[in-house]
C-alpha cells in the first residue's frame, strides 16, 4: 500500500516537473520586442502573432515627441530581442543612440525603411527634398497614419521577425499576408467615406495626419508651429486660412493642449473632434477619423 501510494506520488511529480519544463520552453520561445508607439504593437502583433511579446515604451497619453524613459524601461529594453524603432519620432532621436550604445549587441529594426518621407512641414502638396532627393532630418514621423506607410511597416515587421526566428518563417509570411489584406480592406473603407466628402480641408493642433491627407487629397491645416504655441497673429491667420478652404473639423490629441483648437472652432464654427493616432488598433482609429470628415 505505501509502495503504490510512493509510486503515485513520484508519477505526479514527474507530471508537474513535465508541465513546468513545457512552460518555461514556451516561455523562452515567446521573445520580446521592443517598440516606441502603440500602433507599432499592432502590426508586430499581427505578423508576430504568439511568438514575440511586445513591448510599448511610450506610455497611452505620452507624447512620442518629448517623452522620456524611466530606468526600468530602459532595462527592458535591454533585455529585448529587439528595437523595432518606427523612424524618426522625437523619442528616437533623443534616446536611440544612447539605447545602441548601452546595447551594443541589440538589434535594431527600422520600420520607416522604404518610405518617401515627407518633409517636416508640408501641409499643401509640396514635398520637402533636396535636388539629389534626400529627405531633410525634418521628415514627418507619422507613417502609420498613411495606407502605403502602413505596408511598409507590415513588411518591414515581416522582415525582422523573419530574422530574429527563420524557422517560423512561413507563419510570420501568412500573418503578413492576412494583415496585408486587412490594411487593403481599410484603404477601401475610407475611400468610400471620403470620397462624397466636398470639404478637403481639416484643422488639426499637431501634424499627426500629413500622410492621411496625402493619401486622399486631403488639406492638413496645423495649430502648432515648429513644434510651439501659435502666436495670436499666427492664430488669426490659420483662422482665416481655415475659413477659405471651408474646413468644417478641428481635430485634437490628447497629447495635447486643446485652447488654441477650441478657440479656431468657436471663430470658425467647426466641429472640434477627438482622435487618437497613437491608437492601438490602427484600422479602427483610421476609419474612425474617415468618419469625423464624412460626417457619418
Amino acid at each position: 500500500m505505501l509502495r503504490s501510494s510512493l509510486s503515485g506520488t513520484f508519477l505526479l511529480l514527474l507530471f508537474f516537473l513535465s508541465v513546468v519544463s513545457c512552460e518555461t520552453k514556451r516561455e523562452k520561445e515567446v521573445r520580446v520586442v521592443s517598440v516606441t508607439i502603440e500602433p507599432q504593437r499592432y502590426f508586430a502583433e499581427k505578423v508576430g502573432g504568439e511568438h514575440f511579446k511586445v513591448n510599448v515604451v511610450v506610455p497611452a497619453g505620452q507624447s512620442p515627441e518629448t517623452y522620456d524613459p524611466v530606468p526600468r524601461q530602459m532595462m527592458e529594453i535591454g533585455r529585448s530581442a529587439a528595437y523595432l524603432q518606427i523612424g524618426c519620432i522625437g523619442f528616437e532621436q533623443a534616446w536611440m543612440e544612447n539605447i545602441c550604445a548601452n546595447n551594443p549587441d541589440l538589434p535594431v529594426f527600422d520600420l520607416s525603411e522604404g518610405m518617401d518621407m515627407i518633409g517636416g512641414g508640408k501641409e499643401d502638396g509640396h514635398d520637402d527634398e533636396d535636388g539629389n532627393g534626400h529627405h531633410h532630418d525634418g521628415a514627418d514621423p507619422h507613417i502609420w497614419s498613411s495606407i502605403q506607410g502602413a505596408r511598409i511597416i507590415a513588411g518591414n515587421v515581416l522582415n525582422a521577425f523573419v530574422t530574429l526566428d527563420e524557422k517560423n518563417r512561413s507563419l510570420y509570411e501568412e500573418n503578413y499576408t492576412r494583415l496585408v489584406v486587412e490594411i487593403g480592406a481599410t484603404e477601401d473603407s475610407i475611400a468610400r467615406l471620403l470620397r462624397p466628402v466636398l470639404s478637403r480641408a481639416f484643422i488639426i493642433y499637431h501634424p499627426a495626419l500629413t500622410y492621411f491627407a496625402e493619401d486622399f487629397n486631403l488639406t492638413q491645416l496645423c495649430i502648432e508651429t515648429d513644434g510651439k504655441e501659435p502666436s495670436p497673429a499666427q492664430l488669426m491667420e490659420l483662422t482665416d486660412v481655415a475659413r477659405n478652404h471651408n474646413a468644417r473639423i478641428v481635430f485634437v490629441q490628447q497629447e495635447f493642449d486643446t485652447k488654441n483648437a477650441e478657440i479656431i472652432a468657436r471663430e470658425t464654427g467647426c466641429r472640434l473632434v477627438r482622435i487618437n493616432p497613437l491608437a492601438y488598433d490602427w484600422p479602427e482609429e483610421m476609419i474612425r477619423i474617415a468618419k469625423a470628415l464624412s460626417d457619418e
